[in-house]
């Protein structure tokens, strides 16, 4: 399975891909914002996209808009780790159709946890 990740942080991203590691994938692409992932996924594809909300350019949200607007990758896994804790955040991003979500700072074991969750309903 390949991973997109995508955040405007470096360290971030390391942080994911790290995390991802120690569960055992280990195929990944990067992305610094919505636009440069919107690319790679066109160019490269990825199986699941993990993405934070708050970044230049294109947010997260912009970006799964755009994704789930596109047939050939709409239907892609979506994982939203953000700072964005509100109830009405979480309401938008769900409205987003994103997967599932998560509020940082969080322990790669809710990562996990929420993949887990993500490709255990995308089986049934």
């Amino acid at each position: 399975m390949k991973f997109l990740v995508v955040d405007d942080s470096p360290t971030m991203r390391r942080i994911v891909i790290n995390a991802l590691k120690t569960f055992g994938y280990d195929d990944f692409l990067e992305a610094a914002d919505g636009i440069e992932a919107l690319e790679v996924l066109r160019t490269r594809k990825a199986d699941f996209v993990i993405t934070d909300w708050n970044m230049p350019n294109m947010s997260g949200l912009e970006l799964t808009v755009k994704i789930r607007s596109e047939s050939e990758f709409g239907n892609i896994p979506i994982l939203m780790v953000t700072t964005r804790g509100l109830k009405q955040d979480i309401i938008d991003a769900l409205k987003a159709r994103v997967n599932n979500y998560i509020v940082k700072p969080f322990t790669p074991i809710v990562l996990k946890e929420k993949i887990d969750t993500i490709l255990k309903n995308l089986a049934q």
